[in-house]
């Protein structure tokens, strides 16, 4: 289904199924593969690859809360703007700005059911792998390395070239570049190792903290006889 005012670019692949919505625009030489959804005004780039079930430009998670416990939704007016050579996984979804528009910056290359959210900007040449899910006006820099099932709260900006190991949760902002991460709330790289080695000895120390207690207590009895 191609609907009416898009544009489609030269020598594109688009299988079966597939859906292209009002004011579209779709540039050269781009494959999508069957179930891909593009919905209305958003922009795909040249040289883009999008595979099976796709989701780009669904409505952004906004809600206002009401006075009776309800939630009005609130209009989602921007739009999806994925530059070239961007590819995007099976069944990953990104969704349309609130306003102004979500960015899939150059180059930029995202794995199988990923979300990334209204208002997200990923940098030129970042990857993602499956699973990841980045919250409302995250800004993900240049050239980073993300893990699967890492996870971005709203609002953040991670420096170029970040590396966040899978399963790692973002809570904060990362300034500095090239800064690898691990765990959640992530940390640095080596500082997660290095306590991890300690948190699986745990029982371990406590039993000999316990040990210690009771022996500086009888020392302090000892000594006050």
């Amino acid at each position: 289904m191609i609907e009416h005012g898009a544009i489609i670019g030269k020598n594109c692949k688009i299988y079966p199924q597939v859906f292209i919505g009002k004011n579209a625009r779709i540039g050269d030489n781009c494959v999508l593969f069957p179930g891909v959804r593009i919905h209305f005004d958003c922009e795909i780039g040249n040289d883009c690859i999008l595979h099976a079930n796709a989701v780009i430009g669904a409505d952004g998670f906004g809600f206002a809360p009401q006075k009776d416990g309800t939630w009005s939704k609130i209009p989602q007016v921007g739009k999806v703007v994925l530059e070239d050579r961007v590819e995007v996984g099976a069944s990953t979804c990104i969704d349309r700005a609130s306003l102004g528009s979500t960015i899939i910056r150059s180059g930029a290359k995202l794995d199988n059911l990923i979300h990334i959210a209204h208002n997200v900007e990923v940098g030129h040449n970042t990857v993602l792998a499956a699973q990841v899910g980045v919250a409302g006006s995250t800004h993900l820099g240049n050239s980073m390395r993300v893990g699967g099932q890492a996870g971005f709260a709203g609002h953040l900006k991670i420096a170029d070239g970040t590396q966040i190991q899978a399963q790692s949760g973002l809570a904060s902002s990362v300034e500095h570049p090239n800064t690898a991460l691990f765990g959640s709330p992530a940390m640095g790289y080596r500082d997660f190792i290095k306590s991890h080695v300690v948190f699986k000895h745990l029982p371990e120390l406590q039993r000999k903290v316990m040990e210690l207690e009771k022996k500086l207590a009888e020392l302090t009895i000892t000594k006050l006889d």
